[in-house]
């Protein structure tokens, strides 16, 4: 590194990538004054100080299929920034998240040089464990968000750093339910299921009216219940609109179903419980302390090819494969029904000691995810940056 402060490159996938990357660009500018974050940033990482050359949701797009059709524009897209990049002469880059786009790029500006930083680890516990070589050929370092690949990545030989789950730090161990539902305007005795059917366009058209299915369902059999449904992306409001239109879903759960703009945490500190689709959300849900019910639905071709590849580990979804058991119901494509969906969600609810259960799992693994997160990845990104 020169005298001068630094310019690092970041490159997020989607909101969960936003997430993850707006505190380390918020740390690594207050370690170093006039740090430049540069790159493909959400609206959280323009929050913390990072120029956006692109925005997050251009790299936004789910399933083997629909990354066919999007193929050319995503080429362009890693070119036009990998070229970038280089043009800056980034002390380091890091990739966050999204490794089928940032794992390829990577290898090429560390093939040309550059000091690369992969920050989460692919899944290789659970699907493609082959991943790790390309691991090996991408990153100088990897940031690791959960303890139990420290030892993965030590036998590979491949430098790692454990840094914690920003999100462990950012949830309150004992969130405060009523004065939740008090922002929120609902009423404060009675049941609230949280409804997050996703955070992507296609993966909500495949997700969102099971999870509309479902919540009319439970309605209809507890009518008491009140529903919170937050919206990801403003952007994605006339979508929810059109859904809620379909056979009259809006009117039929009449005010018991509630939209917000963005305060998914919120809603979560609210609710008794969730139904959710499987990704990042379902450990929000956990460190929230929440029983919940796992759906997930894609295209019966992205299924398909998803099978051929096989998995190592028999749940898809994140507080199961934390807790390595099945802690809380996942129901996927034909299962993936509002019948078998509200059907899980109520016989969770009314199991109380296998809530407890849940509860009291979820409480060990938000302790086990707690660190300063935002301040270790920040050293770590430096210390790469610097050649340590």
């Amino acid at each position: 590194m020169t005298d001068a402060p630094p310019t690092i490159g970041f490159v997020a996938g989607e909101a969960s990538g936003d997430l993850l990357a707006a505190p380390v660009v918020a740390a690594l500018r207050e370690r170093v004054p006039g740090l430049r974050a540069v790159g493909l940033a959400g609206d959280r990482m323009i929050g913390a100080g990072c120029e956006a050359w692109h925005h997050v949701r251009e790299l936004s797009v789910r399933g083997y299929v629909e990354v066919l059709r999007e193929l050319p524009r995503l080429l362009r897209l890693r070119r036009a920034l990998s070229g970038r990049l280089r043009a800056e002469r980034c002390a380091a880059v890091v990739g966050v998240d999204s490794p089928d786009f940032n794992l390829r790029m990577e290898s090429g500006l560390r093939a040309a040089g550059m000091r690369t930083v992969h920050y989460v680890s692919p899944s290789i516990w659970a699907w493609r464990a082959g991943r790790i070589e390309r691991i090996r050929r991408a990153a100088d370092r990897v940031l690791l968000v959960f303890p139990f690949e420290e030892e993965i990545y030590r036998r590979a030989g491949i430098p790692a750093t454990y840094v914690g789950h920003p999100l462990a730090s950012q949830i309150p161990r004992r969130p405060n339910r009523v004065a939740a539902r008090d922002l929120l305007e609902l009423p404060r005795e009675g049941p609230v299921i949280a409804l997050l059917p996703g955070s992507r366009r296609a993966e909500i058209l495949h997700i969102a009216p099971v999870v509309l299915g479902a919540a009319l369902a439970i309605a209809r059999s507890h009518p008491g219940t009140h529903f919170v449904l937050p919206i990801a992306d403003p952007s994605l409001g006339m979508l929810f609109d059109a859904l809620l239109a379909v056979d009259g879903v809006g009117p039929r759960l009449g005010g018991r179903l509630h939209l917000y703009d963005g305060r998914s945490h919120e809603c979560l500190a609210a609710s008794d419980g969730a139904i959710l689709a499987s990704g990042t959300a379902t450990l929000e849900a956990a460190l929230f302390g929440l029983p919940m019910v796992i759906v997930y639905r894609m295209p019966w071709l992205s299924a398909w090819i998803m099978r051929r590849i096989g998995s190592y580990l028999p749940w898809v979804g994140l507080p199961n494969i934390l807790a390595n058991e099945s802690l809380v119901p996942e129901l996927l494509q034909e299962h993936a029904n509002a019948d078998e969906v509200a059907h899980a969600m109520l016989t969770l609810l009314e199991d109380a000691p296998r809530c407890a259960r849940i509860v009291e799992r979820f409480s060990l693994l938000h302790e086990s995810l707690a660190r300063d997160t935002a301040s270790l990845a920040a050293e770590a990104i430096l210390a790469t940056a610097a050649g340590r």
